[in-house]
Formats: structure tokens, sequence, C-alpha cells
């Protein structure tokens, strides 16, 4: 009978240790979905600081330093508004990137005949940024709900044939709509622009190191 009564006292006991440990992490859930949505929107923040820099568009293949690398000031193309998005916040998208491609090369497009990485121009590649956040981040599901999209989120678009193109959802609101603007470089600078159902959306991503 003691030793029965025993049994019943030790599964009390480890019922009551795994309940602590449920409402502990119950708890703290707000907390850690409260942390990742702070990230988000200073992504969106940092995004839109990059709206008062005078750029313009320059798809010229540019030789960068490593990491950290960018391209000349003033210049840039879509991928550049993420990628110093990005980088604002601490986290080298140029060294992410090619770190990863370097370790799984197969995994990432072969849309432009190269046999190795290269630092200068792989990170500022659409397709393979939208690889490296299916790889790293989380995919989220692409619809024509507006409020699906949220701050700090990343868009991509096919334009046209096998023209890509990539934006940051930004905190704030077309007027007297749902849809958030977006922060991008399609050929007028980085700009805040009504665009997220323009084209055909390709990809939708959040990611945080």
């Amino acid at each position: 009978m003691k030793d029965i009564l025993y049994l019943w006292e030790q599964i009390f006991t480890q019922k009551r240790k795994t309940m602590r440990r449920i409402i502990i992490v119950l708890l703290f859930l707000p907390l850690l979905a409260n942390a990742q949505d702070i990230f988000y929107k200073k992504l969106a923040d940092s995004a839109f600081l990059l709206t008062k820099d005078n750029v313009i568009y320059d798809p010229t293949y540019f030789s960068i330093p490593y990491p950290n690398g960018d391209v000349p000031k003033g210049k840039g193309v879509c991928t550049d508004v993420v990628i110093r998005a990005y980088r604002k916040l601490g986290i080298d998208l140029q060294k992410e990137v090619h770190q990863d491609m370097k370790a799984h090369f197969n995994l990432y497009p072969k849309l432009w005949g190269l046999k190795k990485t290269d630092t200068n121009i792989d990170h500022r590649r659409v397709p393979n940024l939208m690889t490296f956040f299916k790889r790293y981040g989380k995919v989220k599901p692409i619809t024509k709900n507006a409020e699906d999209y949220t701050s700090g989120d990343i868009v991509c678009w096919n334009l046209g044939g096998a023209i890509t193109h990539i934006g940051i959802v930004s905190k704030q609101k077309v007027p007297h709509t749902k849809r958030h603007y977006i922060i991008h470089n399609i050929g007028a600078g980085q700009v805040v622009e009504d665009i997220l159902f323009r084209f055909k959306i390709i990809g939708h991503y959040c990611y945080k190191k």
C-alpha cells in the first residue's frame, strides 16, 4: 500500500512540475510575440528612413567590400532597400546569404550561370533573397487580403517574364483602407508607394535573425 501511495505521489508531483512549466511558457509567450512585433516595426522604421536618402535606380554590377559591403551612396535597386534596412538593425544580409550559399550552393537558383558564390551580387538578387528567407525566415501566405500583410513583412512580385521585385511593408497605411504602403525601389529611388497588389505576388516572408 505504501508503494502505491508513493507512486501516486510521484505521479502528482511530476504533473505539478509539468503544469508549472506550461504556465511559465504561457506567461512568456505574449512577451516573445511582442518582442518579435517590435523588431518588425523597427525594420519598417529603418526602411522608411531610407526614403529620406536621394537614391537613383542603378542596376550596375559593383565590386563592394565584404562583409557589410554596400553599393555607392546614392545608387541602388530594390534589393538594396531590404539590405540597407536590415543593416540598420545589425543584420548583414550580404554575409548571411553568402555563408548559406557557400554551404548550400546547390539549393540556390542557377539563373546566372555562376559556378561559385559572388559576395558582390548574390545577396542583391531577388531569387536568392527569396530562397534565403524561405530557409531561415517564416513563409507567410500569399493572399488578396490586405490585413495579412503587416509592418516589416517582405513581399516579392513578378513584374512580367523573369523580372522580379522586392519590398518591405511599411507601418503607414493607405488612407481609408486596411492596406499598408510598400517601401521599395522600382526605378524612382527608395520610395513609399501603394503597390501591394499592383503586381503578382510570388513571395511573402518575415525574417528575424
